[in-house]
């Protein structure tokens, strides 16, 4: 499926001239038989947009942009979104601590963990490295599990602003800060606030292990409509104002070492592609190299766990994703699909 630019019924709605929209047609079929012959264990959609809204669409084994995906790692761009909303609006900073939000937060003064920031869990710089199994468990009362995480992380050796480390209990525990300034009843009430205003993830929900208790680095089931969406309104500047963009897009990771990637050395048993990306707020910065000599922010992406791949080219102005659930650890999948027609899709981009 296409849309946008030369997709209009009527000659005023068609802005390009015959032959870049021949050109668009034929870099799009060519894309289509690439992907039609992708090796991929699973169904999946695949979606482009280009900055004048121009959207290429192909779907593969009966899935569409309406099907809805378990995200493991791709909602942790969304949930560091919704808490720099939080952030811009005035209800947090991200200088704050733990312990300025989380009344029964136990780290004393005494443990270096005391001096984490909402700056560093959204960049994983933290220093929490574990995480108990109360975060996996439906069952679990939310706070009680952030407070657990502080808990088991006490004595973990580690400092904060010393070192990455890819975990699920540096947005768990940002979270609940997030909903402590905000003034909500619990995470379900503070997305719903974010949807009311921005209108993004109409049918998509924080609901794994359960509603009660989401994990929010990994827990969310969306269809890749509803994503493709929130892409758009990142890229076109409408979700966060400069500074906070700023903020999401600055390498954090440019100074300290990389202790654990998955990007690198892969997760689930399944494995990493040997390449040393950086990471933001809750997203990462690609750099096709064993060792980072790219420019940050020149393309970033969130991958999960099952192969999904949501991306932002802003060297180019184009977003996309390949939306799939695969098994466990099928973290490059998505990937190694995009890759497979991503010279073409730079230049339908360029076209």
């Amino acid at each position: 499926m296409v849309t946008g630019c030369g997709a209009g019924d009527s000659a005023s709605a068609v802005s390009c001239s015959v032959s870049r929209l021949e050109g668009l047609v034929a870099l799009e079929a060519q894309m289509g038989t690439a992907l039609s012959q992708a090796a991929s264990e699973v169904p999946f959609s695949f979606s482009l947009e280009r900055q004048d809204g121009r959207r290429f669409t192909f779907n593969r084994g009966g899935a569409t942009l309406q099907t809805a995906y378990e995200s493991k790692s791709a909602s942790k761009l969304v949930t560091a979104i919704i808490i720099l909303w939080v952030v811009e609006k005035n209800n947090l900073a991200l200088s704050e601590r733990p312990q300025d939000r989380i009344a029964d937060w136990p780290t004393g003064g005494g443990n270096p963990l005391f001096a984490m920031t909402l700056a560093q869990l959204l960049s994983f710089t933290s220093g929490l490295t574990l995480v108990p199994p109360c975060l996996n468990d439906g069952s679990a009362d939310f706070e009680t599990c952030v407070v657990d995480i502080a808990s088991v992380n006490e004595g973990n050796g580690s400092t904060p602003g010393q070192q990455f480390f890819y975990s699920e209990a540096h947005l768990q525990v940002a979270g609940l800060m997030a909903v402590r300034a905000r003034g909500v009843a619990n995470w379900q009430a503070l997305v719903a606030d974010f949807k009311a205003q921005t209108g993004l993830f109409p049918s998509s929900t924080y609901d794994s292990p359960s509603l009660s208790n989401p994990a929010l680095a990994g827990g969310m089931h969306f269809t890749g409509e509803d994503y493709m969406g929130f892409l758009r309104a990142l890229k076109n500047g409408s979700l966060l104002n400069a500074a906070s963009m700023g903020e999401l897009l600055a390498d954090r990771t440019a100074a300290i070492p990389i202790v654990f990637s998955p990007i690198f050395s892969g997760i689930g048993g399944g494995a990493g592609l040997g390449e040393d990306w950086h990471y933001g707020f809750g997203l990462w910065h690609e750099c096709r190299s064993p060792t980072f000599n790219c420019a940050p922010a020149t393309r970033v992406s969130s991958p999960g766990a099952l192969g999904t791949y949501p991306f932002w080219d802003r060297s180019k102005g184009y977003t996309g994703i390949v939306a799939r659930a695969g098994a466990f650890g099928t973290l490059t999948k998505g990937i190694e699909i995009e890759r497979l027609v991503r010279a073409v899709a730079e230049a339908w981009a360029d076209c």
